[in-house]
């Protein structure tokens, strides 16, 4: 039977929307009648309703937990992510690859529309599409989309906006906080897929970083989310496959693997004009990567957490 992200995740979502006044989140109708769940503009939103949105993002896929952690100094907490349908969940759903703008609005859109719209490449490569009646969008912004972009995801999903559910989740907030640092298996399966690792020999992931302080501004905010997965995540992916590559692979992942590592992002993204084009791609993916293949029984562990760095980056 086919797994349909939109239908799992509906779930999660009707639960959200039910309990909107406990989770700190409020629930309105936006243009056309889509409805507009606001998790962190006008209302503080919580740390449950932010575990919720990182499992919608995970297309109901994946399970995402808080755990005490005493490593870094201001942080006691970390989120961790796992998955038994980690490709899916990760690239089908939470990654943020759906680029959406009109005017003075830009957004990257992620969770299960991007199943329904169909609009990357890389689906092709999944080989996955969803035709589910009601699908959900989490943005990473501080105000509504405009008229057009609720018409321009209506269109390309061939659906009613009234069946479209907006969860907006800005970086300074705590549902956006948690749920970038809820992204810590994804980036490391993306770039999985950027070093040309066949997909299909993932066969499960787990992953865990620490839980920033919420930040006064987006740049500190973006910075501080970046660093708890570059310099504070550790992912586990259980894999198949020629050893070779499996070592091969385990030896590039890391983070610490790109020329740009060795400075907290805020630096990094300010050294290069503000222009994430300009950061070495293979920076983004988690501190330290564990590769257990399923064939030979072996594990291999590259990468390290840098405590200093992330302690540095949660002060600033």
């Amino acid at each position: 039977m086919k797994i349909s992200i939109n239908k799992k995740s509906e779930e999660i979502l009707n639960n959200l929307i039910l309990n909107a006044d406990y989770l700190n989140i409020k629930i309105k109708k936006g243009w056309s009648n889509c409805t507009i769940i606001d998790a962190g503009i006008d209302v503080p939103g919580s740390i449950e309703a932010g575990l919720m949105i990182s499992e919608i993002c995970l297309g109901g896929l994946g399970k995402v937990n808080l755990k005490f952690n005493d490593y870094f100094d201001l942080s006691s907490m970390q989120i961790d992510v796992h998955s038994a349908h980690p490709v899916l969940a990760c690239l089908g759903s939470q990654y943020a690859g759906w680029s959406l703008s009109s005017k003075n609005f830009f957004a990257l859109g992620s969770g299960p529309v991007r199943s329904i719209a169909q609009k990357e490449e890389i689906f092709k490569e999944l080989n996955y599409s969803d035709a589910h009646t009601k699908t959900s969008i989490v943005l990473e912004v501080e105000k509504e989309p405009p008229e057009e972009i609720v018409k321009k995801i209506s269109s390309d999903c061939n659906m009613e906006p009234e069946n479209l559910f907006f969860i907006l989740t800005p970086t300074t907030s705590i549902c956006g906080n948690l749920q970038v640092v809820a992204r810590v298996l994804e980036v490391a399966i993306h770039k999985v897929h950027e070093l040309k690792f066949p997909l299909g020999r993932i066969k499960n992931g787990f992953g865990s970083a620490p839980l920033p302080p919420i930040a006064k501004d987006f740049v500190s905010g973006m910075g501080r989310t970046n660093d708890a997965i570059i310099y504070g995540g550790i992912v586990q992916l259980i894999v198949d496959g020629p050893e070779d590559d499996i070592i091969s692979l385990s030896k590039e992942l890391p983070s610490i693997s790109s020329k740009d590592y060795g400075k907290p992002f805020k630096t990094i993204f300010e050294e290069n004009d503000k222009d994430f084009y300009k950061i070495d791609g293979f920076l983004f993916s988690p501190a330290q990567i564990i590769l257990n293949s399923i064939s030979s029984g072996k594990t291999y562990k590259t990468g390290e957490v840098n405590r200093k760095i992330v302690n540095n980056s949660f002060r600033i």
